[in-house]
């Protein structure tokens, strides 16, 4: 991802800006998990490490709901029912606050904002692609230090799956998926 990123903004010259969407796991600053202390970094971090402040992170959270994912690599997408936060999670202390969404500004906190107490380590989920709740801590839990790894949080208490758009061929016109959606 970040080969693709760094050409695209040198060739539109040292102002340029670019919105990269992926999951938490890959846009945080791994250095602010577990991930690095096994030498894994990704995206966020080598734009962190190339763009300094100007890159700007943005991570989300939940507690419940449900999620479009399927069980294995390959495997059929299914609907599954999120299983809520673990006491030690972010998502479990933001659920905590009674507030069903919110955006908590990390790098620039507000006055009144207890910053601080979001400076020790606690687990973070991650559900993407694969989700087993069967074995939530072993395959989506890790450490992190939430306002080292982004610049803001978003947090929705309850989620929804996405469902996906149609994929009917139209009559008279050519099959175009996933560019004709």
């Amino acid at each position: 991802m970040f080969d693709t990123l760094k050409p695209l903004l040198a060739f539109h010259g040292p102002l340029s800006k670019g919105i990269v969407w992926a999951h938490n796991s890959h846009v945080g600053d791994s250095v602010a998990t577990e991930l690095s202390a096994r030498g894994e970094y990704n995206i966020g971090h080598l734009c962190r490490a190339e763009r300094g402040l100007s890159s700007y992170s943005i991570g989300f959270g939940t507690h419940r709901g449900t999620v479009a994912a399927a069980s294995d690599w390959g495997g059929p997408m299914l609907t599954k029912t999120i299983t809520p936060a673990l006491p030690r999670s972010y998502e479990h202390l933001c659920h905590e606050t009674g507030v069903s969404q919110f955006l908590l500004p990390l790098r620039h906190p507000l006055p009144k904002c207890p910053i601080d107490e979001l400076l020790d380590p606690r687990l973070e989920r991650a559900i993407g692609v694969i989700y087993r709740p069967e074995t939530e801590m072993q395959s989506h839990c890790f450490e992190a230090v939430l306002p080292s790894q982004f610049a803001e949080y978003i947090c929705f208490d309850q989620t929804r799956a996405v469902t996906p758009l149609g994929t009917e061929t139209l009559q008279g016109l050519p099959d175009t998926y996933p560019f004709g959606v």
